[in-house]
């Protein structure tokens, strides 16, 4: 967390910003581990203050502010980053403020509880370096059912842990795989080479039906209530969930099965074994 549906409400809930300028810049004292900042705070000033927000985009699992000059203002969340133009939860977190320009919401903020994001300011050039299709998949939103296919096809990886993958597609977490795979009906520890034409037409459909509502539902704020989107507001699509975080308890989807609870790729995975049955295993050779 934040994935895909929780980046993307972020971006939505601040793309008003666009077309103001950057006035300022505030980085909050505090006691707390620093999150990287790149370059460092004074340089990020000198360097951002005075340019105007072209545009706010997503890259994954990223809110990026274009800039004019070709500079980029990369945030990516990770663990419990939040975009606000709100107040933020408290301000014992609050990692970066930028002073806007005009009326409306004067700052936009950046707060992380365990401070393991990052806020950048790259240039064309490093963005596409660091960010551009060599290094990133294609977005999962945007995702076309021959390209998820011919990205991830051929692997012999658990169909679970292919989906988590970010060079071969963007955005897809932990949450949203498991949701993904139950509303497909795939077992998560089916090797991608083994699916067949069927299986991964389910899978693109259940993909696309997933992140779209949870999308319409603002993304999830779970038990420790960390995730809010861009005014401080809790998302619901938690209450929607199938089988994330809910081992023990019956399928939704079969109704006679009960949801399990494994490990891959030292992930939780949540599934059905009645509804989501795991097929042949390959032949040994």
């Amino acid at each position: 967390m934040p994935e895909l549906p929780e980046v993307e409400t972020m971006r939505r809930g601040i793309s008003r910003i666009a077309g103001r300028r950057i006035t300022g810049l505030h980085v909050p004292r505090s006691r707390l581990k620093p999150i990287r900042f790149e370059p460092a705070p004074a340089a990020f000033r000198r360097r951002a203050v005075g340019h105007t927000i072209e545009a706010v985009e997503r890259l994954g699992k990223r809110v990026v502010l274009r800039l004019d000059g070709d500079l980029a203002v990369v945030f990516e969340p990770r663990m419990t980053g939040l975009v606000l133009l709100a107040e933020p939860p408290d301000t014992e977190h609050l990692r970066l403020g930028l002073r806007l320009n005009g009326c409306g919401a004067p700052w936009l903020w950046y707060w992380d509880r365990r401070g393991l994001g990052s806020v950048r300011l790259l240039s064309r050039a490093q963005l596409q370096a660091d960010l551009g299709p060599h290094r990133l998949g294609p977005d999962a939103l945007e995702l076309s059912l021959p390209v998820l296919r011919a990205r991830l096809g051929s692997s012999r990886q658990p169909i679970k842990v292919a989906l988590l993958d970010q060079r071969r597609l963007a955005g897809i977490g932990n949450l949203y795989a498991s949701e993904i795979l139950h509303v497909a009906g795939i077992h998560p520890q089916r090797p991608c080479d083994r699916l067949n034409s069927r299986q991964w037409r389910a899978i693109h459909a259940a993909l696309r039906q997933v992140l779209r509502e949870a999308i319409r539902c603002e993304g999830s704020t779970l038990g420790d209530g960390t995730y809010r989107n861009a005014l401080n507001r809790p998302g619901s699509y938690q209450n929607h969930h199938r089988v994330y975080q809910r081992q023990g308890q019956p399928c939704p989807r079969c109704g006679r099965g009960q949801v399990c609870r494994t490990v891959q790729a030292q992930r939780a995975t949540f599934f059905c074994p009645r509804c989501q049955r795991p097929g042949r295993r390959r032949p040994k050779r």
